[in-house]
């Protein structure tokens, strides 16, 4: 890994790390969205504040985040890299960046690395970096969703459908980084899988029974 590349992850972990859901609900809600159901930042956690307008602004945020910090370094290499190299090697390096965008906002300093699971912030990553496999990930969450109502669930399906759609479309190397990706967000996922398992997932717009 080149020392430009060392740098580069470093300031997209920072990037990630912005906190779009905890933010926006102190500054328009002046609630901490940590005390709000799940205690998770993440859209799906700022829609259990009943507004939906904010969950949305905080999904395309989070989303953005990732895409951003892709998009930077991307810029980078059209500026410096030497013409002709393997593209693949680009991608997987721009996948290195999304992945660390990523890790800052499952786990960043600034709150005491307790942060979101990650899926919109992949979302934005793979839409930039692999446009192809980001576009069926977005079609097998829609998928899963209509046919569940369980978020989780479309989440987790598209996550897992992910690294073998990179390895078809992109190559072994970009495939093996979304499927450090896929790996992070299901651990992050660990406690809705055991709630999948045992049947008692909540499903959307259905509130948790007490």
């Amino acid at each position: 890994m080149s020392a430009p590349l060392i740098l580069f992850v470093i300031a997209a972990y920072f990037i990630g790390s912005i906190p779009f859901g905890l933010l926006l609900t102190k500054g328009v809600l002046r609630r901490d969205i940590r005390e709000i159901g799940s205690g998770n930042i993440g859209a799906t956690n700022v829609l259990r504040t009943g507004n939906k307008s904010l969950a949305l602004l905080t999904l395309i945020l989070d989303g953005a985040k990732g895409a951003f910090a892709v998009f930077l370094w991307v810029a980078l290499l059209h500026l410096f890299a030497p013409a002709g190299e393997d593209s693949r090697i680009h991608t997987t390096e721009v996948l290195c960046i999304g992945l660390f965008a990523i890790l800052g906002h499952c786990f960043p300093i600034w709150l005491k690395f307790k942060g979101g699971k990650g899926v919109s912030t992949a979302i934005g990553v793979l839409l930039s970096a692999v446009p192809i496999v980001g576009l069926v990930a977005c079609a097998v969450w829609l998928a899963v969703f209509l046919a569940t109502r369980i978020s989780s669930a479309s989440a987790l399906m598209a996550t897992i459908f992910a690294p073998f759609m990179t390895l078809i479309a992109y190559g072994n190397g970009p495939a093996l980084i979304v499927f450090l990706i896929a790996l992070l967000i299901l651990w992050r996922h660990k406690d809705n899988i055991r709630r999948l398992l045992k049947g008692e997932e909540p499903k959307f717009g259905k509130k948790k029974e007490e």
